[in-house]
């Protein structure tokens, strides 16, 4: 019997043929679909400007993960303070801190870090937005600069947060404790806008980009004025810590407050771990720098930022390999080997 032409040969032959076929796809399919490798960046509370900052950077990022094969996630955390821990104790792979903090997580100093020494492992990846110490307090509170928060009820922020610490440290400086105010709040950003009116506080510092969804929120809910953060407390703390700088939150961003207002700043930078393969931060950095129109549109906060200050604006820790590369590549820095 010819077995070409008996049906039962002709029905296993296609299976075959159809498996081979199926076998060789998967395969193919397989050596052109990379690894998924997922990164998560640490930010802050939902309503601040880390959390969309995190949030953009992943957006550039994960547009062409199909190529690229990273992933990269956001998280919601307490803050500058959390983020370096946490990229110290491995929890993280990026996050956003404040210039100050990220100066005293390397050098291991101040209370936050003093314990456990310098983070010899941070690794710095780009610096973003100028943050503005703000100070937001009731219209009817009588609060009309630093001095006026005395014997009020004051929220100084979460303890896991940047504003927390540079409070603190405007505190050390004007010699108050804790017991200089009638009534102390640990509140989160997002605690905020309602606490002030609601009437629960008086006033509450947070330090944030601006415009501030959070500082959005309470100008429009209630009357919250911005008070001016300056004086001789200030040129001390700026004198003494050159991460931190004149500022000015521009009028008429807030309803109420339509004139500017002088306080001092820093930088939000975004650091990483050494740990962090360097394949995977240059592909973080090329995402955003490669279309850095589109970055700067996804926030009001971005509108400005130049590159070539974003590569090496208030980064205290050493630049990662994989974001050196990118920038020597592009001419952003000098090639250090050249």
């Amino acid at each position: 019997m010819d077995l070409k032409n008996c049906a039962i040969y002709r029905v296993f032959k296609g299976m075959f043929v159809s498996s081979l076929v199926c076998l060789a796809f998967s395969a193919s399919a397989e050596m052109q679909t990379p690894a998924m490798t997922t990164v998560t960046i640490g930010t802050g509370g939902v309503t601040g400007v880390y959390y969309p900052a995190g949030g953009a950077v992943c957006r550039l990022v994960n547009r062409q993960r199909s190529e690229h094969g990273i992933r990269c996630a956001v998280r919601a955390t307490g803050g500058t303070i959390f983020n370096l821990q946490s990229l110290r104790s491995g929890d993280l792979d990026l996050g956003l801190a404040q210039s100050d903090w990220h100066f005293h997580a390397v050098q291991g100093t101040s209370s936050s870090f003093s314990d456990v020494g310098p983070d010899t492992g941070l690794r710095s990846v780009f610096s973003l937005h100028s943050e503005a110490f703000t100070v937001l307090a009731r219209a009817d509170s009588d609060i009309h600069s630093l001095d006026d928060l005395s014997g009020k009820r004051v929220n100084i922020g979460n303890p896991g947060s940047g504003q927390y610490a540079t409070m603190q440290m405007l505190m050390a400086l004007k010699g108050w404790g804790l017991d200089e105010f009638s009534e102390v709040n640990t509140l989160g950003a997002v605690e905020q806008a309602s606490a002030l009116c609601d009437n629960r506080i008086d006033a509450t510092v947070y330090t944030v980009g601006h415009p501030s969804g959070v500082v959005q929120e309470a100008t429009t809910t209630c009357d919250v004025r911005i008070i001016q953060v300056t004086g001789e407390v200030v040129e001390t703390l700026l004198a003494e810590h050159p991460y931190y700088r004149l500022t000015r939150i521009p009028g008429g961003l807030y309803r109420g407050n339509d004139r500017p207002v002088d306080t001092f700043g820093l930088v939000a930078t975004l650091v990483t771990h050494e740990l962090v393969p360097e394949p995977v931060i240059y592909t973080l950095v090329q995402s955003v720098f490669d279309d850095i129109d589109a970055f700067r549109a996804l926030h009001p906060a971005f509108s400005e930022l130049d590159p070539a200050e974003m590569v090496q604006d208030a980064l205290t820790a050493p630049l990662h390999p994989g974001a050196l590369r990118y920038y020597e590549e592009q001419g952003l820095i000098p090639d250090q080997d050249g």
